[in-house]
């Protein structure tokens, strides 16, 4: 069954549903055979055991296997395990379980008192297919993964400025495939003031959904032609700006809120942020306790002098620094590509 599993979630890598979860789904005859299949493509669309029991046509006896725990409940579409139930399916093998309170187990009960065998494998792999939805439910707030680029020896900018290009080819486009991976993108004021940025996917071939465009204001007015209002942008401010775009009023004389943004981010259906800078948005974020991922680029350059450093913020003691768990070190291109998950 665990190679099942790993087919199933497979088949749901790289879907955009949020809000709702990344889910796939596989109906197995009773000779190992697939017979159906799905993922979950998005809000009010069917869910993956839908799908799949649709694509299998006759699933009596059959085994389903499924990444995340089937819903019990009436949303924008009916509950999954009368799906199951009245397909006459004779065991679920689950990965995940539904941290959402509206399902969390309850599914798993109602499959069980219909007489269908419930077993489950795989729960971390199957979490793993989907970890902004699983941040979201668990903290109420959206999954931040901060990028960064800077030389060898730790700097983003030079005195005067000039940070392009930090970084080759082979790591900008890795960035491009991060936002696409995003349901949003996120910069402070003074991004867009100085690099004035599309924050957008260009990649060749792309043809996928666009991120949200996330712009945090500071006291510094901003340009109302930057590029990035020229597609469906979203700032928060500390006080109500003229923009062609939606600004939400939240903070104060201190600044924007941070902790709040990514819970209305979150409200809104955005579960996986991207912050890219700058350095001060950064260091808000990190000082908070609001980073959840990295992924930094050290471009193949050594600054050999202090230029601008990943964060607006003074590093007092080595004890306030923070130990994080790198799980992946890799070339790209000329560049180091290093990617940690906050602890």
């Amino acid at each position: 069954m665990q190679d099942l599993m790993r087919k199933a979630i497979d088949l749901a890598t790289g879907t955009r549903p949020h809000p709702n979860p990344r889910v796939g789904a596989l109906v197995v005859d009773s000779e190992g055979i697939i017979v159906g299949q799905g993922a979950h493509q998005g809000p009010g669309l069917p869910h993956a055991e839908v799908l799949a029991l649709e694509d299998a046509g006759d699933a009596r006896g059959a085994t389903v296997v499924t990444t995340l725990e089937p819903c019990s409940h009436q949303g924008r579409t009916p509950p999954c395990t009368d799906a199951l139930i009245n397909a006459g399916v004779a065991k679920v093998v689950v990965g995940a379980i539904d941290p959402d309170t509206k399902v969390a187990g309850s599914g798993l009960a109602a499959l069980r008192d219909a007489g269908v065998e419930v077993v489950n494998v795989l729960a971390e792999e199957a979490k793993a297919l989907d970890p902004g939805y699983f941040h979201h439910r668990r903290t109420g707030r959206a999954r931040v993964t901060l990028k960064m680029a800077s030389t060898l020896d730790g700097q983003t900018a030079a005195v005067d400025g000039t940070s392009q290009w930090l970084t080759g080819p082979e790591s900008r486009a890795d960035a491009h495939r991060l936002r696409a991976a995003s349901d949003a993108v996120m910069v402070g004021a003074g991004t867009v003031i100085r690099d004035d940025p599309r924050l957008d996917v260009r990649l060749d071939g792309y043809e996928g959904p666009q991120p949200q465009a996330v712009v945090i204001a500071g006291h510094r007015p901003i340009p109302p032609d930057a590029m990035v209002f020229q597609r469906k942008s979203l700032v928060y401010s500390p006080r109500s700006l003229e923009l062609p775009v939606e600004v939400v009023v939240m903070g104060d004389d201190d600044g924007v809120d941070l902790g709040a943004v990514l819970v209305d981010l979150g409200a809104r259906g955005m579960l996986d942020v991207l912050v890219e800078g700058g350095a001060g948005l950064a260091g808000g974020l990190w000082e908070l306790g609001l980073v959840d991922r990295g992924v930094f680029y050290l471009g193949a350059k050594v600054a050999g002098g202090v230029g601008k450093g990943m964060f607006d913020k003074a590093f007092e003691s080595l004890p306030a620094a923070t130990v994080v768990d790198v799980t992946g070190v890799a070339l790209s291109g000329g560049d180091v590509r290093v990617e940690f998950e906050v602890i």
